[in-house]
């Protein structure tokens, strides 16, 4: 075992390496001209300055928590210790991040002066900072822990709770600024006073581009850190919990969830180097060859991770088991690729409809948005189906060990992924990012005709990630429950305490199917209010100065930085409270098994309600930018203004709303694992 752990933190040391060196090289890297700096310059400190408000406030709840899970008695100060590193290992990794992205827009965008070759290349080795760092943080804390511990995996649900806890505040914080920023700044400039996106004139145009940084950057760094380490932990739970697997397969069992991860890790660092353009110039293809060169790499690894660890019957069907996890990550992104980019029919229909007016145009989104929530539902149905049969699992019988086990493997090979997923998401706002740069410098066409088309790709990019982040929640909640499944049922809980006919079951169903609509409704409502607070302070800036849209004086761009700030953090108590609050409610009132039926409530409402949103609201934004690129008509036309309101309608269900369900999810998940001792204890009394 000893040599094992050695390799696994070996692989997360090089990955930490490989951030340091790379973010060396792109530091090197020219800025640009003085202008593009002082640009680059107002975007770090509106960064900087809403991450380190927030996280202030996270600070202080993981204290307060810290401290009552330490006097728990069925807790104790070991789940303190790893719930107080959960949550520091996120906030670091999220934060150091984003830190390099923030600093390679600009030189992305001078890169562009040059080439779109070259600012391709800058902007995917800036994302990959990003990726490759958060899968470094993630493996050495796990690894860590694990010796720790002793071996003990179910000593670490705190660590992922802790995880949880900042991913949630992370990724709702960031959603309702980047889009309350993104929205006022699309109704007040391009709707009102009818100017460009990313207009220097517009006082809202920095706090946009930094919530570019801190929703799709920061944000979702936090919520696949947290994602990547749920599903491990759950993982090595099942292999020490579930008898048949442990009495079979022993430690290894609980290692191998492990030395999946670390293999893709080093696969990853090694896809990042085949993200080139070829001779078609086609973006897209450059950064897919990075991810099959990683997928490829990741199953060759598994096969020697398995023949390792996993000895006699097993080995098959658990390496088999591995390869669907990657098989599903490549569905979902051509999935999401089909429903989001521009050469394709959703898109296009979506275009086209503009040309009737901003309501056909909200129609034919959710109609793509609903439809292909079904098309990743059919995807994540035939990978478990297929991971639990595969190693055993009888759908006749009772519920098999290995089946549950293999479900698990299915779900951290398809997590172990994350470095070059985070790595392709990453790139988004760092090209959007370069092309407000170039616009607002007033660098030549040429250069916002490269960076528009890495925008757009960044677009699909985000909405791939997203649709793999909330795929990711959905097959890492069934190992979740499965752990919760197997640790109630050691406490007397038969599965038929579990079954729909029983009422409390039923009523806890009801409500976790209800719980992502309600929390959702918050983020949406908080989204509008931070956008109307922009477009009141803008307003304002315009009425008291006309010389702004003049262009002769400059507006207060950290003035709105200041107020989006102020708003997003004043939104996030409620719906961060919702998540963590909800399955407490439940269990101590309704139950353990009422507690169950909440559980796959959440996951099967959740799971549909976060593709609709999020890959709806991704080609709602590609079919404005199909017509910014030409089509019916252009920019400045009247379908191009009915796009713009599709788009803003998308901004806060792509970046906001949906993205948000996926940590909702998990935390649920891991607040009820984490405390169903508690809540055994409070119904036994």
């Amino acid at each position: 075992m000893s040599y094992f752990i050695i390799f696994v933190i070996g692989a997360a040391i090089i990955a930490l390496l490989y951030a340091v060196i790379q973010t060396f090289l792109i530091l090197r890297m020219e800025e640009g001209n003085d202008r593009m700096v002082e640009i680059a310059r107002a975007i770090q400190a509106g960064s900087r300055a809403f991450l380190n408000r927030q996280y202030s406030t996270v600070g202080l709840f993981a204290v307060i928590i810290t401290i009552l899970v330490t006097f728990i008695p069925q807790l104790g100060w070991k789940e303190a210790i790893g719930f107080a590193v959960g949550a520091a290992s996120s906030a670091v990794a999220g934060y150091v991040g984003m830190n390099v992205s923030i600093r390679a827009n600009v030189r992305t965008a001078n890169a562009a002066r040059k080439s779109l070759k070259d600012g391709l290349s800058v902007a995917f080795r800036g994302g990959s900072v990003t990726g490759i760092t958060i899968v470094g943080f993630a493996v050495i804390g796990l690894s860590l822990l694990f010796l720790f511990y002793n071996g003990n995996p179910v000593d670490m649900l705190g660590y992922m709770f802790g995880a949880s806890l900042v991913s949630l505040f992370a990724r709702v914080g960031g959603g309702i600024y980047t889009k309350g920023a993104d929205v006022g700044a699309d109704l007040i400039g391009k709707v009102e006073v009818g100017i460009p996106e990313d207009d220097p004139r517009n006082p809202a145009v920095i706090a946009d581009n930094v919530g570019d940084n801190v929703g799709d950057c920061a944000g979702m760094g936090a919520d696949v850190f947290e994602s990547y380490v749920v599903t491990i932990v759950a993982g090595m739970v099942l292999g020490k919990t579930l008898p048949a697997v442990f009495s079979s397969l022993g430690t290894n069992g609980i290692l191998f969830p492990l030395g999946i991860v670390a293999v893709s890790i080093i696969s990853s660092i090694v896809g990042v180097f085949f993200v080139r353009l070829g001779r078609k110039q086609k973006i897209m293809g450059a950064i897919y060859k990075g991810v099959i060169v990683t997928a490829i790499l990741s199953a060759i690894g598994f096969y020697f991770v398995a023949s390792s660890l996993i000895r006699g019957p097993h080995f098959l069907p658990l390496f088999v088991d591995s390869l669907i996890g990657i098989g599903v990550v490549g569905m979902i992104m051509g999935i999401t690729d089909y429903y989001t980019d521009t050469p394709f029919r959703p898109v296009k229909s979506i275009a086209k409809a503009s040309t009737t007016g901003a309501g056909t145009n909200i129609i034919t989104g959710l109609g793509w948005g609903l439809q292909s929530s079904f098309s990743q539902s059919l995807t994540i149905v035939v990978a478990v189906l297929a991971s639990y049969a595969i190693t055993g699992g009888s759908f006749q019988g009772p519920i098999s060990d290995f089946g549950l086990y293999g479900i698990a493997v299915t779900a951290v090979s398809m997590l172990s992924l994350t470095g070059m997923i985070i790595s392709v998401d990453a790139f988004g706002p760092i090209t959007d990012n370069a092309g407000g740069i170039a616009e607002m410098s007033g660098l030549p066409k040429e250069v916002r005709e490269r960076t528009d088309p890495l925008d757009a790709v960044g677009n699909t990019t985000k909405a791939i990630t997203k649709g793999y982040a909330v795929g990711s929640a959905a097959i890492g909640a069934l190992a979740l429950f499965a752990a919760y499944y197997a640790y109630i049922s050691t406490r007397g809980f038969s599965a038929s305490s579990l079954a729909i006919n029983s009422p409390l079951v039923l009523g806890g169903l009801l409500i976790g199917a209800t719980l992502p609509f309600f929390f959702t409704s918050f983020l949406m409502g908080a989204v509008g209010k931070a956008a109307q607070a922009i477009v009141i302070e803008v307003r304002n800036q315009f009425h008291s100065n006309p010389r702004i849209l003049e262009g002769t004086e400059k507006p207060d761009y950290g003035k709105c930085v200041d107020v989006v700030t102020k708003e997003a953090l004043r939104q996030l108590a409620i719906p961060a409270s919702i998540g963590v609050l909800s399955p407490l409610f439940v269990g101590f009132i309704m139950g353990p098994a009422a507690l169950g039926g909440f559980l796959i409530g959440v996951v099967l409402s959740g799971f549909g309600l976060a593709i609709m949103m999020t890959v709806g609201g991704a080609a709602w934004d590609n079919g404005k930018k199909l017509i910014e690129q030409g089509e019916y008509g252009g920019k400045g036309s009247d379908a191009h203004k009915a796009a713009v309101v599709g788009d803003t309608v998308g901004d806060a269900t792509k970046d906001t709303a949906g993205p948000a369900i996926n940590p909702l999810i998990k935390v649920v998940n891991t607040v009820s694992i984490l405390f169903i001792a508690v809540i055994l204890a409070f119904h036994l009394l």
